[in-house]
C-alpha cells in the first residue's frame, strides 16, 4: 500500500521495501550459512598451518584445533573426519588455481597469451606460498593411498593437461606438441617441489619470468 498521510514520506511505496528484504528466519539462515562458511575457512587455514608444521600423515585433529582456537570436536562437527577437512583443504587449493586461470585469462587474445596465463596461475602470488607448497606436494605424495585425494589429482592433473593441449597445438609442430606440454608440467611440478623444502624467500614474479622463458624457448623451436 501507499501511505496517504500528507507528508514527507507520502510518495513512498513502502511495499517495495518490504518484498525485497527477506523474512526474519531467511535473514537468520543467511547469517548461520555466512558464519558457518567463515568458520570453515578458518579450520582450511589453520589445517594449511598445522599440516606444514607437523606433516600430513602425522597431524591430528587436535593440533589443528590448536591452529583455529578450538577443538577437534568443532571440526569434526562441521567436518565429519580429518580425512574430510584435509580434502576440503585440497579442494580449497585447487579451487584458488581454478580462479586464478580464469582471471588471468580475462584479457588474452592469442594462443600464447592463453599459454602464458595459465601458466603464471601457477605461479601467482595468492596461490604459490611456501605454506601452499609444502601442502600440495605432501598431499599429492599421499594420493596414491587415498581415494578421494587420488580423484583430486586426476583432476586437476587433466584440467591443466587440457588446457596445455588446446594452446600448444597452435603453437608448436604436431609431433613436439607432447614433448612441450611434458616440459612445461614437469617444469611446475619441479619449481613447486623445490619451494616446498626452500627454506628462503619464495619469489613468486621470478617464477613467473623463467616459466615465460621457457615458454619462449620451446615456442621458438618450432
Amino acid at each position: 500500500m501507499i501511505y496517504k498521510n500528507k507528508n514527507l514520506y507520502d510518495h513512498i511505496n513502502f511495499d517495495i521495501f518490504l518484498e525485497i528484504l527477506p523474512e526474519p528466519r531467511q535473514i537468520n539462515r543467511m547469517e548461520r550459512r555466512s558464519i558457518r562458511d567463515i568458520r570453515n575457512s578458518e579450520f582450511i587455514q589453520a589445517t594449511l598451518q598445522a599440516v606444514q608444521q607437523k606433516g600430513f600423515q602425522n597431524v591430528t585433529l587436535s593440533e589443528i584445533a590448536a591452529y583455529a582456537s578450538t577443538t577437534a570436536a568443532s571440526i569434526t562437527y562441521h567436518f565429519g573426519s580429518k580425512e574430510k577437512l584435509l580434502e576440503a583443504t585440497m579442494r580449497h587449493l585447487l579451487e584458488l588455481l581454478r580462479r586464478e586461470v580464469i582471471n588471468n585469462l580475462k584479457e588474452t587474445k592469442t594462443s600464447k597469451q592463453r599459454l602464458q596465463a595459465v601458466l603464471a596461475a601457477n605461479f601467482s602470488d595468492s596461490l604459490f606460498t611456501k605454506t601452499h607448497c609444502n601442502v600440495w606436494v605432501q598431499f599429492w605424495s599421499a594420493a596414491p593411498y587415498q581415494p578421494a585425494l587420488a580423484r583430486l589429482q586426476k583432476i586437476n592433473r587433466a584440467r591443466v593437461a587440457s588446457h596445455l593441449r588446446r594452446e600448444t597445438r597452435l603453437l608448436v609442430a604436431s609431433e613436439r606438441q607432447q614433448m612441450v606440454e611434458q616440459a612445461l608440467q614437469a617444469y611446475i611440478d619441479g619449481v613447486w617441489i623445490s619451494a616446498a623444502q626452500c627454506t628462503g624467500v619464495i619469489d613468486a614474479q621470478a617464477a613467473r619470468t623463467d616459466i615465460n622463458n621457457l615458454l619462449d624457448l620451446l615456442v621458438s623451436a618450432g
